[in-house]
């Protein structure tokens, strides 16, 4: 019987070649392998979801990729924790909804570990936090299904460079800024931070965990 199992990347990984990796992983589901959960780094780049718009686009300084998950521009580098979530929904009743919902408890409650009240925010994916300081998104959220598999996923803030996000307009959002656990007065570290995920995902048995 397949399970999911966890995957770390020590290096930071290459964005072409993460797609590649996903796709032999999602052929691998549909074989009766292992479901996947896979944390990384990427060095910095820029990814345009399905829904992407070239104003959105302000300095291509960095790398820029097309890609298939939904959702807009996005910023992914050094100190931020990528999720790569590939599981297979048909066992899950084909309910995408309840999938990203479940991506963003699972971020919620990461934040509650740190002391940090994350929110969802109505017609807006990802994970927000919300409070005299105003609105600033701290994860975000795009994902694609191909034949019942799910792929892609979501990104945290850990402690990037946020200057980075200048060259984007992240997610469309021009009226909202990027946050980090650094930004925020957390001093932690993206591999801290993947073994409190793993503790979490596992005890509050998100997919099925055991």
């Amino acid at each position: 019987m397949s399970q999911i199992k966890f995957m770390i990347a020590n290096a930071p990984v290459e964005y072409s070649d993460a797609i590649q990796f996903m796709q032999k992983i999602i052929e691998g589901i549909h074989s009766g392998e292992d479901e996947v959960i896979w944390f990384l780094e990427h060095p910095p780049l820029y990814t345009a979801g399905t829904s992407a718009k070239e104003s959105d686009l302000i300095d291509s300084t960095f790398p820029v990729f097309q890609t298939q998950r939904g959702g807009k521009h996005t910023y992914h580098g050094p100190g931020q924790l990528v999720i790569y979530v590939m599981v297979d929904l048909k066992k899950r009743d084909n309910d995408i909804r309840l999938f990203v919902q479940t991506l963003e408890e699972w971020i919620i409650k990461i934040l509650s570990i740190f002391g940090l009240n994350g929110v969802r925010k109505q017609g807006r994916v990802g994970v927000w936090l919300d409070d005299e300081l105003g609105e600033r998104k701290i994860a975000a959220i795009g994902v694609r299904v191909t034949q019942g598999v799910t792929w892609h996923g979501l990104s945290l803030n850990v402690n990037p460079d946020l200057s980075h996000y200048k060259g984007i307009v992240p997610c469309g959002l021009k009226e909202y800024r990027v946050t980090s656990l650094q930004a925020e007065g957390i001093k932690t570290d993206v591999h801290q931070v993947i073994d409190i995920m793993k503790s979490v995902a596992v005890s509050a048995k998100l997919w099925q965990l055991e």
